[in-house]
């Protein structure tokens, strides 16, 4: 499955350097606004030491990890909705994405200007909050408007049940809140949020970006930025993204624990990155297993056999069959899908098994 997410914020506070750090792509980074104009596409591979691993017991011709795509987008400023700076063409690049990760500026830098003149994390949240905001209740507006007509006019039920859950987003962006505060009731409301495709409906996680010092533990920004979301469904993530460019040139893996270890950091802030888009999304990942492939996919929690199977090719879900599965842990133990058989721990599956993180699977079809 595809994974897309738009990296966003005011002008100056580190998106390209950012991007530069987790993503294939290059992106201009200079000290003026609106360095960036075009969205800067690049793609990041998930890190996953499973995967590693399987590749070490296998040794496969090709391992190949999942990925996800990343979007460097324009810095926003007040008035986008309205279409100021690049207002109209931010928020275009926005509603493509997934899940939006959030650059806020927390750190003082007198050689790095500030398009509002101070540094101020939580006032430069509010300023993208409100651009979001503003545009979803014009989208909402103009819905419901629509719904309500269709449902009391034509006893339309889908209608009706649609007005209801835009009239619950329009309170809650009138009340200056997010459409992502709004409660679902059940499925069929969560299915249709999804087909609203609302910006301030996506996922966020705000990256709060420090100076050297600040990475292990934060600062006085960082924690205002806490206070600030505490009531959010949102992920928070310290990272220092000019270290992270530092990070990212040592191709060694000791030589880049050894220098994490020297700044307090267990993992890169490029590694907790994609784990807390994976957590924000509620994805997981399956594995297949071979000598010809190891492969690591991404699929939503909850999916069951036939979906997985999907993801890697729609026949395998429309025909399918059976599913083999093997757990990580028996296989990284027994060290062959021969010896996982002989042990009875190769289970078969049916349409109903719910896929579990780092199962590997074989999947049966006939089309």
């Amino acid at each position: 499955m595809s994974l897309k997410c738009g990296i966003v914020g005011l002008p100056n506070v580190g998106k390209s350097t950012l991007f530069n750090c987790v993503s294939s792509g290059k992106a201009q980074s200079a000290n003026f606004p609106f360095c960036t104009i075009e969205p800067n596409l690049g793609s990041t591979n998930v890190p996953d030491r499973r995967l590693d691993t399987l590749s070490e017991i296998c040794k496969p011709q090709r391992t190949i990890p999942a990925t996800v795509d990343i979007v460097d987008i324009a810095g926003l400023v007040k008035g986008a909705s309205r279409g100021e700076g690049l207002g109209n063409q931010f928020l275009a690049n926005i509603r493509e994405c997934d899940a939006i990760l959030h650059v806020l500026r927390c750190f003082d830098d007198g050689n790095i200007v500030h398009v509002d003149g101070s540094v101020d994390p939580v006032r430069d949240k509010e300023v993208v909050d409100l651009e979001l905001q503003i545009k979803d209740l014009e989208t909402v507006e103009a819905r419901l408007a629509k719904a309500e007509k269709a449902g009391k006019t034509g006893g339309d039920k889908s209608a009706l049940k649609l007005a209801a859950l835009l009239a619950r987003y329009k309170d809650a962006l009138l009340s200056g809140k997010s459409c992502r505060s709004v409660e679902l009731q059940n499925e069929e409301e969560a299915a249709i949020a999804h087909d609203l495709f609302l910006l301030t409906n996506k996922p966020v996680m705000y990256i709060c970006n420090v100076d050297d010092a600040s990475a292990a533990k934060g600062n006085r920004y960082v924690d205002a930025v806490r206070e600030a979301v505490k009531d959010e469904n949102a992920e928070i993530l310290v990272i220092a993204a000019r270290t992270e460019s530092e990070i990212a040139e040592i191709e060694d893996y000791e030589d880049r624990k050894l220098f994490l270890g020297e700044l307090g950091l267990e993992e890169s802030g490029v590694v907790r990155l994609i784990q807390g888009a994976y957590r924000l999304l509620g994805l997981q990942t399956f594995f297949t297993a071979g000598s010809d492939e190891c492969r690591a996919w991404t699929i939503h929690k909850g999916d069951k056999a036939p979906k997985a199977a999907g993801v890697i090719h729609t026949d395998f879900e429309k025909g399918f069959i059976r599913a083999e599965v093997i757990k990580y842990e028996d296989f990284v133990n027994l060290k062959s899908e021969a010896a996982c058989r002989a042990a009875g721990k190769l289970a078969t599956e049916g349409k109903e098994y719910v896929v579990q993180d780092g199962d590997i699977m074989h999947f049966l079809f006939n089309v």
